[in-house]
């Protein structure tokens, strides 16, 4: 295929299109079902997607990262975004119920370790599920990477990354009156469960669309976000960081990296994200000595950024070749 025309894209470093070996929607308790599908080869080096948000879903591009002629990778959406329902529900949704699910589908799909693949919010779960089940992750590709923690949360709605965007950040925070602006993740959550259809979904739209203006390096305002996935990601985001990401204290992931020694992974992170700065990479690779660090410059937060997306092209690529040392051949 002649890719001269997508260089400059993410499309020209990821594999073809292609269809799932199969879908399934399986019941995890709690009145959810989460959708799961895998792609690939059926016997192929297992690796498990962790989409980001929380409630981000899943997209067709999160399955090209694979070559499907190695890769059996399994994709689900968490619990209350894209095909799992119910939609939007936070009821029955925590941290420790995802990485529960993320065990259902290990077993269900009968794999024994696997890679975990995650970024942004799909990182901080990685971190999560490998720190409660060391010996099932057989290595961590992390990318943007967030832990969840008080300050993280500051720098995000605080104001520090409406500095470097103040048209952005006034566009998200003028809609708040300002006795309110000194907690904007409470006071957008007041408005995104105020049991008023109308009203919540243009707040999902303001808070997903501040977020979405600044996953790349040419910020900006985004279009209009459609409604089912603003109001998903917004509510499902807006009510893990008023619990702090229900971790058991702030800055649990980066204290406990003992807990996966043993556990090797590559972080990719992009030097100039506004999301999820770098500094909070660099603090979990220092943690972490089975880590790789490789700093992507003039490259933001998205997965579709092209220098992210081909250096976790690479890293995968890159990864099939250990396969019998990862003990997955």
């Amino acid at each position: 295929m002649d890719k001269s025309p997508e260089q400059n894209s993410a499309a020209a470093f990821l594999y073809p299109p292609i269809e799932p070996l199969s879908r399934r929607m399986l019941e995890v308790g709690g009145g959810h079902e989460v959708y799961v599908e895998e792609c690939g080869s059926a016997d192929g080096m297992p690796v498990i997607v962790l989409h980001g948000g929380p409630g981000g879903g899943t997209s067709p591009m999160m399955r090209r990262f694979f070559d499907p002629a190695i890769y059996r990778a399994v994709l689900f959406d968490q619990r209350g975004c894209g095909r799992s329902r119910p939609h939007a529900s936070v009821e029955a949704n925590t941290t420790q119920d995802l990485i529960a699910d993320i065990e259902r589908i290990r077993t269900a799909l009968g794999i024994d370790r696997w890679v975990v693949f995650g970024g942004s919010w799909g990182a901080t779960l990685a971190l999560a599920y490998a720190q409660a089940h060391p010996e099932r992750a057989a290595y961590l590709v992390l990318r943007g990477v967030f832990l969840g923690t008080a300050a993280e949360l500051q720098w995000f709605y605080g104001g520090g990354a409406g500095k470097f965007h103040p048209e952005l950040w006034a566009r998200f925070t003028d809609p708040i009156p300002e006795g309110e602006r000194g907690d904007l993740i409470a006071a957008y959550h007041a408005r995104l469960f105020s049991g008023v259809f109308a009203t919540e979904t243009r707040y999902a739209r303001l808070w997903a669309e501040w977020e979405n203006a600044l996953a790349t390096v040419d910020a900006r305002t985004p279009g209009e976000t459609p409604v089912d996935y603003a109001r998903a990601f917004a509510r499902l985001e807006n009510h893990y960081f008023m619990n702090r990401c229900f971790l058991d204290y702030d800055g649990q992931l980066l204290a406990e990296t003992a807990r996966m020694r043993g556990v090797a992974g590559t972080i990719v992170q992009g030097r100039l994200d506004m999301i999820c700065p770098p500094g909070t990479a660099w603090a979990l690779h220092r943690t972490w000595p089975e880590s790789e660090l490789r700093m992507v410059p003039m490259a933001g937060h998205a997965l579709s950024e092209p220098a992210i997306t081909a250096e976790l092209v690479k890293t995968m690529d890159r990864l099939h070749r250990r396969q019998v040392e990862l003990g997955l051949g």
